[in-house]
């Protein structure tokens, strides 16, 4: 199969706030008010962790259906950490993004532990997003 691109387009609204185009949706991205912004959306780190969900979501149902097994639902709870001293200016010791991120799935299925085992494991390896987060991925950036 080609590859398939992906675009958005974004400008932004205030020093805080961000407005993104995707395809026919818009989405906020904004910084809580602790932070500077106006508290309208998640911010760019929360959007990270959607994203994993996201593309967890969909990738358990795939990889579900292949194995044999439904998957009536799954819950998904994910955490990271950062220390935003980088982003700030304040320290360059630590990296800016995310020091770990942990995931729970929890699925609604009818299915024995070993093969959740391998669904989990599976998810992981196939997801486009998971695998953007644990591996380097070259961006260049230029202006226009």
């Amino acid at each position: 199969m080609a590859d398939l691109m992906f675009k958005i387009s974004a400008h932004s609204a205030s020093p805080a706030k961000t407005i993104v185009k995707a395809r026919n949706f818009q989405i906020i991205v904004d910084e809580p008010a602790s932070l500077g912004g106006s508290n309208e959306g998640p911010n760019p780190v929360e959007y990270v962790l959607a994203s994993l969900a996201g593309c967890l979501n969909v990738m358990g149902h795939v990889v579900a259906g292949e194995m044999g097994f439904e998957l009536r639902g799954v819950k998904i709870d994910i955490s990271g950490d950062l220390n935003p001293d980088r982003l700030f200016g304040k320290s360059f010791d630590e990296r800016a993004g995310y020091k770990n991120i942990e995931v729970k799935m929890t699925p609604d299925c009818d299915t024995d532990k070993d093969t959740l085992e391998k669904w989990i494991e599976t998810v992981d390896e196939r997801c486009p997003v998971s695998d953007n987060l644990s591996n380097a991925t070259p961006i260049q950036f230029k202006l226009a």
